[in-house]
């Protein structure tokens, strides 16, 4: 499968990662906008396959992914059923603790049935059209499926999601994955793709803060006052964002890292994403997805650049592009990206900006926030 869908491979490159577009209530509003440019989606719902050479086994198959695709990466790797079948996985802004309960679940198939005025069961839906399905799902946003003992880990942003008794991270922590290399990170300023392109972020108020802690953890107030603490100068709008990424994103590729570093036997690589796209006024950031054109080296395509374009009216580094996806193909071919492994004593992580800083556990406060 190609990089550009219904568009060609515009390099004829092999090189890629399993990726998703990210959840962001359909295809058709602000965000989406955003990240596609003439109908296309730049580096989207795709798988692309690094060269082996043939006399290497199977079990040297790699499953990468972004957003959605990253937690089913996450997903597979907690999987028994998998075990063998890949050797290498790359979990960029995905969530280890993202996937839902048979409650939950079983809320959005109900929900979903009263849209379609059928039954909740496999039988109904499999007479009804895919048109009025894709229809119907870009209704069910906002369903509550926060239970007595769960929280939404999508923050009511999308009603999908793996379904699993226990959490990807939960599985490794318990021995699964422990044969598979990863590299797991995200971007530094994730949450500003849910609020920048509505109009949302600057507007933002201690209300809105206080509200996605509540969605998201068991203490809101005393997260809000962690992020206080370790953000001084923070405004309303970047604290909100903030939670938004570690509840969406942060928290559970934190705990999916350390859960895979526990493990003798295979290394764990950790990355922020700093860089940050000048676009919608400057506020669009370092936000969810804007690593991609980086990992597969398309950062000058023209539509990909101008003031409501991803990356924004300025360009972007010169060799930042080449050298992020060289590091992602080194890891794939070699299961080493080029920095210290992650583990749970140092946390290594490689802040991926015009300069490349390894750090020792970034927003270490914030991260012991969400145990």
């Amino acid at each position: 499968m190609e990089p550009w869908p219904n568009s060609g491979n515009p390099r004829g490159k092999p090189e890629g990662v399993w990726t998703t577009i990210p959840q962001i209530r359909g295809n058709n509003h602000p965000a989406a906008e955003i990240i596609r440019r003439d109908g296309r989606w730049p580096c989207g719902a795709s798988q692309i396959r690094v060269p082996v050479p043939d006399r290497e086994p199977s079990t040297t198959s790699r499953r990468f992914g972004q957003s959605a695709g990253a937690t089913i990466v996450g997903g597979v790797l907690a999987t028994p059923e998998a075990a063998g079948l890949f050797r290498r996985a790359i979990v960029q802004s995905g969530n280890g603790l993202g996937a839902f309960t048979t409650e939950q679940a079983a809320r959005v198939t109900r929900a979903a049935a009263e849209a379609l005025g059928t039954a909740p069961h496999a039988d109904a839906f499999a007479d009804v059209s895919d048109e009025r399905l894709v229809e119907a799902a870009s209704r069910l946003t906002g369903v509550d499926l926060r239970t007595g003992t769960h929280y939404d880990p999508l923050l009511g942003l999308s009603p999908f999601s793996l379904v699993l008794d226990t959490q990807p991270a939960t599985a490794v922590a318990a021995g699964r994955g422990a044969g598979v290399d990863l590299l797991i990170g995200t971007n530094t300023e994730e949450g500003n793709l849910y609020l920048v392109p509505f109009g949302t972020y600057a507007t933002s108020t201690a209300a809105d803060v206080d509200e996605v802690a509540a969605r998201s953890h068991p203490e809101p107030a005393k997260l809000v006052e962690t992020y206080r603490t370790t953000r001084p100068r923070a405004s309303f709008a970047e604290l909100r964002s903030a939670l938004m990424a570690d509840a969406l994103f942060g928290a559970g590729s934190h705990a999916l890292a350390d859960a895979h570093a526990a493990h003798p036997g295979s290394a764990t690589y950790a990355y922020r994403f700093a860089w940050r796209s000048r676009a919608l006024d400057g506020q669009l950031g370092a936000t969810h997805a804007v690593e991609l054109p980086f990992v597969f080296d398309l950062t000058d395509l023209p539509e990909l650049n101008g003031p409501r374009a991803l990356l924004g009216p300025h360009r972007p580094p010169a060799d930042l592009a080449a050298r992020v996806h060289g590091a992602w193909i080194r890891f794939a071919r070699t299961g080493d990206p080029g920095w210290d492994p992650y583990d749970t004593g140092r946390r290594a992580t490689m802040r991926i900006d015009a300069e490349w800083t390894q750090l020792d556990d970034p927003d270490g406060r914030e991260r012991r926030a969400w145990n």
